[in-house]
């Protein structure tokens, strides 16, 4: 195990950050990571660990980028450069963009701050005794300009469609539109389907409940949990709505090759909204044909 790096590149700002938990290597960054290459070299796969220290990212310590430090990029770069399999384990306190990173790594893991115990729930995620199965609760940009960033925004009067784009529509025109990682997102070491949703009613009055049912299925060859995500969206309201808002989930284990259902129940209180005179206000669902959760028509509760 080589340090490669250390955590900033101006150990002179943890002064400022309240945090004496971080130590400086004082050799030249050359020299770090020359020292670390000649290790992986001798290894079949590198596992990098690499992101903030406490005091980075808590109360009083704003970033004006999100970028991983210089130092922590050389090191990546360099150790991508040997051919060796690359494994990148974060551990930071909020989203960070690593849109070049996540390129030069063949698998990226999200540890956050994880205690205590962190180090040995790592280890059995990357030797394969445990089998990955979180999801993000905040939305990764590919870069700090996109941000504010999150998946239950407003829709823009002018949206971009990336099937027929045009001027004057709301994007970036010098990178994707898209999060590199959204809000939810996450990956295992098997595969999970999910079919169409069926409803208990093609037609939603105020009042009622809406049972939504999916088959899931582990296509995989590992045992593993997966997490089924139900997201509506409401395209008529009275008010401009977000493009989509979590209302349900279910977190469940599936050997290889099982099947089960699932039913996600939503309440009335999950189809409301406040409107423009701060009274609350239920949906009437009709199915659309596509998802069925689209269209909706307002009725005062």
């Amino acid at each position: 195990m080589q340090r490669g790096a250390n955590i900033s590149d101006n150990p002179q700002a943890f002064i400022l950050l309240a945090d004496n938990q971080v130590s400086f290597d004082s050799r030249p960054a050359e020299t770090m990571i020359a020292e670390a290459v000649a290790t992986a070299r001798q290894a079949d796969v590198v596992v990098a660990a690499l992101g903030e220290a406490r005091g980075m990212s808590h109360e009083g310590a704003s970033r004006t980028d999100l970028n991983l430090p210089g130092q922590q990029r050389a090191l990546l770069r360099a150790l991508k450069a040997t051919g060796k399999p690359l494994k990148l384990v974060l551990m930071n306190g909020r989203p960070l963009t690593i849109n070049e990173e996540s390129q030069w790594a063949d698998a990226v893991l999200e540890t956050w701050f994880s205690g205590s115990e962190g180090g040995n729930a790592i280890a059995d995620v990357l030797f394969g005794e445990y089998n990955p199965s979180g999801k993000l609760p905040v939305t990764f940009p590919r870069s700090v300009g996109q941000i504010p960033l999150y998946y239950n925004h407003l829709n823009t009067g002018r949206p971009f469609d990336p099937a027929r784009p045009s001027a004057y529509r709301s994007r970036y025109y010098d990178i994707d539109d898209t999060p590199l990682y959204p809000f939810g997102y996450g990956l295992s070491y098997t595969h999970f389907s999910v079919s169409s949703p069926r409803l208990s009613s093609t037609r939603l009055l105020s009042g009622q409940a809406l049972q939504v049912q999916v088959t899931v299925r582990n296509d995989g060859l590992r045992a593993g949990e997966t997490v089924v995500q139900l997201y509506l969206r409401d395209r008529s309201a009275s008010i401009s709505r977000p493009v989509k808002e979590l209302k349900g989930f279910e977190k469940l284990w599936l050997a290889p090759g099982q099947v089960r259902e699932v039913n996600l129940h939503l309440p009335p209180s999950a189809l409301s909204f406040v409107d423009r005179n701060l009274r609350w206000r239920t949906r009437q669902i009709r199915r659309n044909g596509r998802s069925g959760l689209a269209n909706s028509t307002d009725s005062q509760l």
